[in-house]
């Protein structure tokens, strides 16, 4: 059997056929929070280690530097955001489960590799020597880190896996992740370029930080979650999981590595032209790719409910395409009241129905078949409304 894509090929799964389109409305089902109650307790802990964390943070730079650490980190994490949020346009994540991740790079994360480093200064003593010091760099925050950032990678499939449905989210996921990490490292630095070198220390710091290389943890951890979701969109579960997040967390080490590693023992700036630029292009480039193949398996997965009645193949070219949307929302908007909103929450449904039902293809959710009613259920429900008088 062959695939139109390496990015796609399903374990073959128990999808159940596809209705029959229904004369009368069908019943909307209420929706569960997504994440449900592991969401919130996860989001509980890491309030407590954002007040500890806090509480580190100024007792170590004072309120002043800290502060105003804060906001120039907060620059370069509003700039990321908004690609992120570029990224992942085509399905939308739920906010919360996009909060989530951004706490656990920012809190949990920065929490163990802060621990991880106490423990090796205990254990080992400081490292006075600049070998030793740049080794660290290279070697051993690389490991540390890209694990922290890498659990939480695991635990967004855990707790969000009704969502996690394939590259782009491990993407996005990832991508959100090392936003974070960056985010509260970056107070770091800023504060204490502040404190030893004053404005012009620290304006050198945030030009190499903030504008320079404000990607590169997005990139690190996007790299985890690009394997992840390359596995749980070939069917992956469980335990199985694992492998691919060791290989892609080999990956994001390596890159890591590479980054810290130019900074330590090569001309940074060399370096940044000759390999980082072409390394971003190429992450660019691929995302781009992500997005194209997400688009395909929508319209293929959408052409299957047309064929059982449930949309026209006008409709499925409207959903399933950029420059489609982009005509449905125009003439949504020439409806009576402006109906663009109801489009777009029925974009927004009809995608996701279409990666319920890919999911329900490669057998590696067993609630998928209910989700698959669910966003049906929606998605029919917002089509009567776009079409009533």
């Amino acid at each position: 059997m062959s695939f139109p894509s390496p990015l796609s090929q399903p374990q073959p799964g128990h999808p159940g056929p596809i209705p029959a389109a229904p004369t009368s409305p069908p019943v909307v089902p209420v929706r569960a929070r997504p994440g449900g109650w592991a969401a919130l307790w996860v989001g509980a802990v890491l309030v407590l280690l954002l007040l500890g964390l806090v509480a580190y943070l100024v007792s170590f730079l004072g309120w002043f530097a800290a502060i105003v650490g804060a906001v120039l980190a907060l620059l370069p994490l509003l700039g990321v955001l908004w690609a992120v949020r570029i990224v992942d346009r085509w399905e939308p994540e739920p906010p919360r489960l996009l909060w989530l991740a951004l706490g656990w790079g920012a809190v949990a994360s920065v929490v163990i590799a802060l621990g991880v480093d106490l423990l090796v200064t205990i254990v080992a003593g400081p490292a006075r020597d600049p070998l030793a010091q740049a080794m660290g760099s290279v070697v051993q925050a690389p490991i540390v880190e890209e694990i922290a950032k890498g659990l939480g990678v695991l635990l967004m499939l855990r707790i969000g896996r009704r969502y996690f449905d394939g590259p782009v989210d491990g993407v996005v996921y990832g991508a959100m992740i090392g936003a974070g990490f960056a985010f509260t490292e970056n107070i770091l630095y800023f504060a204490d370029s502040l404190i030893t070198g004053g404005i012009a220390q620290v304006s050198v710091t945030f030009v190499l930080r903030g504008i320079l290389s404000p990607f590169a943890h997005v990139m690190f951890t996007a790299a985890t979650g690009f394997a992840v979701g390359l596995a749980v969109r070939r069917g992956a579960r469980g335990s199985a999981v694992f492998g691919p997040w060791a290989t892609g967390l080999a990956v994001a080490i390596l890159l890591h590595a590479l980054w810290n590693g130019s900074v330590a023992f090569a001309d940074f700036f060399a370096l940044y032209v000759t390999l980082q630029v072409p390394l971003f292009i190429g992450f660019v480039l691929g995302v781009l790719l992500l997005r194209r193949e997400e688009a395909r398996l929508t319209r293929e997965r959408l052409h299957d409910y047309a064929a059982a009645g449930w949309f026209t193949p006008v409709e499925v070219d409207l959903l399933a395409t950029g420059g489609g949307r982009r005509r449905a929302l125009a003439w949504a908007r020439t409806l009576p009241g402006d109906r663009s909103e109801t489009m777009r929450a029925f974009i927004a449904e009809a995608t996701r129905l279409a990666a319920a039902r890919q999911r329900a293809l490669t057998g590696r959710d067993d609630r998928a078949l209910a989700d698959e009613r669910e966003h049906l259920a929606r998605a029919t429900r917002l089509r009567q409304t776009l079409l009533r008088p």
